[in-house]
């Protein structure tokens, strides 16, 4: 009865598969080049990283910008350094020192009017902030001897990850223990007829080298309505378009406060409206095409810019090979 409940386990392929995973793991725990790996060189990544450095343990970081799909890429120090709160609080003081000097001829200063934004001046500022702190980072892995891979990891199982350079050139880790925290990338609306040739994202608008001039952002969650009011605060044409409720999740009560506040320094909003097609015009202007779901109309506009949101960036890491 024995040998045949032995030839029926070692004929199954979960069984097999299951017990060479599990051999694996006994004959080669404690030889695992690190004791933690960190996928993702954010703000909560490196965190991870340097406070188990702290304890003595071994540590790497494994981190990858996939440039966006018009080019924009960045260095270490994740979504809140390169492409989020850093760059957005240095572009909404930017608006909030516009306001400033446009009331301050009420105030007896005699400032010339109008008073006139230069993009290029406060991006190039903000964009070399930024590198200060990707170096910033780099200099601390190094002192708390955090090891530092760029490179793209996916799941080959529960303990190594295979890496890949932009070169090409592949590197197996293993960890004893493996964090996830890959942060959030846009999220382009493939569905939509050239959405991903024309549109842009929060990634690229933080690292534009020109104004984005008259800019529709399509969305309307925290990120989108960040960005229109800075948009608008230093002087530019801004839309929010919005298929249902702004900042889904959170109070409506306070929502509409902010909605309405925005409104009344400028900026404009289609509700219950959602894009069907970007086309390009001869004059490189862009023209959107979209429904009014409230009066069942098509409509039509043109920007120099269009804007779309973000999602959780989970996809090609392989994640089923990590359980």
């Amino acid at each position: 009865m024995y040998s045949l409940i032995f030839t029926f386990l070692c004929t199954s392929p979960i069984f097999l598969a299951c017990f060479f995973c599990l051999l694996f793991h006994v004959l080669f725990t404690g030889k695992n080049e690190y004791d933690l790996l960190v996928i993702g060189g954010g703000s909560g990544g490196l965190a991870c990283a340097k406070e188990a450095a702290q304890f003595g343990r071994k540590v790497a970081v494994l981190d990858y910008v996939e440039p966006s799909p018009q080019g924009t890429k960045w260095g270490l120090g994740g979504t809140c350094v390169n492409v989020g709160c850093i760059p957005k609080k240095l572009m909404h003081q930017a608006a909030l020192l516009g306001s400033a000097l446009k009331d301050a001829q009420h105030y007896g200063w005699n400032i010339a009017q109008p008073v006139h934004h230069t993009w290029s001046l406060m991006a190039q500022a903000v964009q070399n902030y930024v590198k200060s702190l990707n170096w910033g980072h780099r200099v601390q892995l190094q002192d708390k001897k955090v090891k530092y891979f760029n490179m793209k990891g996916s799941f080959s199982d529960p303990y190594t990850i295979r890496g890949l350079t932009k070169a090409g050139k592949e590197t197996v880790v293993t960890a004893e223990n493996i964090v996830i925290a890959t942060g959030g990338r846009p999220k382009y609306p493939t569905h939509i007829a050239g959405a991903l040739e024309y549109g842009i994202t929060s990634d690229d608008l933080f690292w534009l080298k020109k104004s984005p001039g008259k800019t529709l952002v399509v969305g309307a969650s925290y990120v989108s309505l960040e960005c229109a009011g800075f948009l608008t605060g230093i002087g530019l044409d801004t839309t929010v378009m919005m298929r249902s409720i702004p900042l889904r999740g959170f109070d409506q009560q306070m929502a509409s406060l902010v909605t309405e506040h925005m409104e009344s320094y400028g900026t404009k909003f289609l509700k219950r409206c959602f894009p069907t097609k970007v086309e390009k015009l001869e004059s490189n202007r862009l023209q959107v095409t979209w429904k009014n779901t409230d009066l069942g109309t098509e409509e039509t506009d043109s920007f120099d810019t269009v804007m779309w949101a973000r999602l959780p960036f989970l996809l090609g890491i392989f994640l089923n090979c990590a359980a």
